[in-house]
């Protein structure tokens, strides 16, 4: 037995990792890593765990036929597995973050506990990197206390880019924000039509980093015929609603706030806002979360879920100053195709052809030549007539390039001559 033991060991060690998309037989084994994973610790972690996997079972069938060809749900669920024999051993998840796709986010990779993780992790992350040709930046959010994370996507070319901290507004506290009466005159519904505007409202909320980073358009902020029916039948089958606005400034003619908040009709899960405000307007977030906590009565009270970046100070002044509790902390990263800067060099200027370099310098072609003629050193003008030949000479040189200049020169040749 224990021969057999040391043999099964040793064939295991020799196996090779595979990473390969995601079958329907790896579930039960991707459930099983959910459990064990750092964010199945806390209880909300854990209800998200179960939640995905329940989507997953029900719709693994849909997702994997769109995944064949074009359409705005190819990627909804693009996974990987690392298996070593019949053994899977992680499970990384991607999906495009802009709509160009130019930047892709890392939403989840989980790991086996007994397997070695920086090694496993950083093949499913390079796997990912090198398969994903048109992903030029990526991104991704890992919890400050996941310290594993923190050090696989460190060691893969991950920096930081910004803390995010997740916020949670009790009922009663919604109760009294609805009291007040926000003033917002120029509250407008969102179209297709907006898209501009808003992208200019999210282009001046954040750092010109972040910016680079997310690479959005306008054409991310429009939503197709297909998208808007996607939508309505997910609203329909989990039984929420999507309500947003923005705040329009007429006199600058933009858009300074935008709001979006998907409410949970059944009253089985907090209510998610997400904001956006202008950093000259930061008056807007009293007005903006009393509107939110007006629409928030009319459905079962549930908690108010936000999201505040280290680039938004005063929205974090303000909701700790109303009584708002933090959840979780956590840090954006990104990683770039181009992560390792060239280091600047002393250029030496002996390697450099001149030649080559003043090539736009040189005349295009021959320049046409004036009335005078340069005559060469300790040649001497002959007032005889023996000196019209070499002056004939001469002209017919350049009457090949201008005709007129030839007519000018035999004339003036002609007046010195009567003179």
């Amino acid at each position: 037995m224990t021969a057999r033991m040391k043999m099964a060991s040793l064939l295991q060690r020799n196996l090779s990792v595979v990473i390969r998309p995601v079958q329907y037989r790896d579930l039960d084994g991707i459930e099983r890593l959910n459990q064990e994973s750092f964010a199945a610790q806390t209880p909300k972690g854990a209800c998200d765990a179960v939640r995905q996997m329940q989507w997953l079972r029900r719709w693994y069938g849909l997702l994997k036929f769109l995944n064949w060809f074009p359409n705005p749900l190819q990627y909804r669920f693009c996974a990987y597995v690392a298996e070593q024999g019949r053994a899977l051993l992680g499970m990384i998840q991607v999906s495009p973050f802009n709509r160009t796709h130019s930047t892709w986010r890392v939403d989840r990779v989980i790991l086996e506990r007994a397997t070695d993780k920086q090694g496993i992790g950083s093949q499913l992350l390079r796997y990912c990197f090198e398969s994903i040709l048109e992903a030029r930046t990526w991104i991704l959010e890992v919890n400050v206390n996941d310290k594993d994370a923190l050090a696989l996507y460190r060691k893969n070319g991950f920096q930081r880019l910004a803390e995010m901290t997740y916020w949670e507004i009790v009922p009663e506290l919604l109760q009294e924000l609805a009291h007040s009466e926000p003033d917002l005159p120029n509250l407008l519904p969102v179209s297709n039509a907006d898209a501009q505007l808003l992208y200019q409202l999210d282009t001046a909320s954040m750092p010109p980093l972040v910016r680079q980073v997310f690479d959005r358009n306008a054409d991310d902020f429009k939503t197709s015929l297909f998208g808007t029916l996607t939508e309505a039948v997910k609203q329909w089958l989990t039984k929420t609603e999507v309500i947003s606005g923005y705040v329009f400034e007429p006199q600058r003619k933009a858009a300074i706030g935008y709001f979006q908040l998907k409410l949970d009709r059944k009253g089985q899960q907090p209510h998610v806002a997400t904001l956006t405000v202008n950093p000259a307007y930061t008056w807007l977030y009293p007005e903006l979360l009393s509107q939110l906590a007006r629409i928030a009565q009319d459905f079962p009270p549930q908690t108010l879920q936000l999201t505040s970046a280290d680039y938004h100070p005063e929205r974090e002044e303000y909701l700790e100053r109303i009584g708002a509790s933090r959840t979780e902390h956590t840090l954006m990263m990104s990683r770039s195709v181009w992560h390792k800067l060239r280091e600047s060099k002393f250029v030496s200027l002996e390697g450099i052809q001149l030649p080559e370099m003043l090539q736009g310098l040189q005349p295009a072609r021959k320049p046409v030549p004036g009335g005078m003629s340069w005559l060469q050193q300790g040649q001497q003008v002959s007032p005889d007539r023996g000196s019209q030949p070499s002056i004939t000479k001469d002209t017919v040189a350049f009457s090949c390039n201008n005709c007129n200049v030839e007519a000018s020169d035999q004339s003036e040749s002609a007046d010195a001559h009567q003179e």
